[in-house]
């Protein structure tokens, strides 16, 4: 009997570390999913591509705390090339990166931190006005639009 327990006991403790390693991933899948979601669809009802990568930037941030999900580096990257007038269909698309820590997970093999990616495009309301150049009053030196 002990030397089954011997045996049993290592498998079992590593076939659990397996099992919190993968919930931990699909958790942040689904955090990171969200957080391009909420960024696609802040950036959309945006009036220039400026406030719409502050508020990208801002909602994906948001998100990922909610989620309680705590990345070692988050980028949040938004295409607004369809954001010109004239008034018509355009979309933008908004990109969230997020490397997760899972070397706490203690499972031989597996890699110190995974690198999550969700892409969203959201439809821009084709009679909102819109333009390239940021709000008034707001400085565009050093800022890329």
């Amino acid at each position: 009997m002990a030397l089954e327990t011997a045996i049993l006991v290592p498998v079992l403790a590593l076939l659990v570390a397996v099992m919190v390693a993968a919930g931990r991933i699909t958790m942040a899948g689904g955090a990171v999913d969200a957080a391009a979601k909420a960024a696609a669809r802040e950036a959309s009802l945006a009036r220039n591509p400026y406030d719409a990568a502050t508020r990208a930037d801002a909602a994906a941030r948001h998100t990922l705390d909610q989620r309680g999900l705590s990345c070692a580096s988050v980028s949040v990257s938004l295409d607004t090339s369809e954001f010109a007038p004239p008034a018509g269909p355009a979309r933008v698309r908004a990109t969230v990166r997020c490397t997760v820590h899972l070397s706490d997970a203690a499972v031989p093999g597996m890699p110190g931190a995974k690198s999550m990616t969700s892409t969203v495009v959201s439809p821009v309301d084709r009679f909102r006005d819109r333009s390239l150049a940021p709000a008034p009053g707001i400085p565009t030196k050093g800022r890329a639009l």
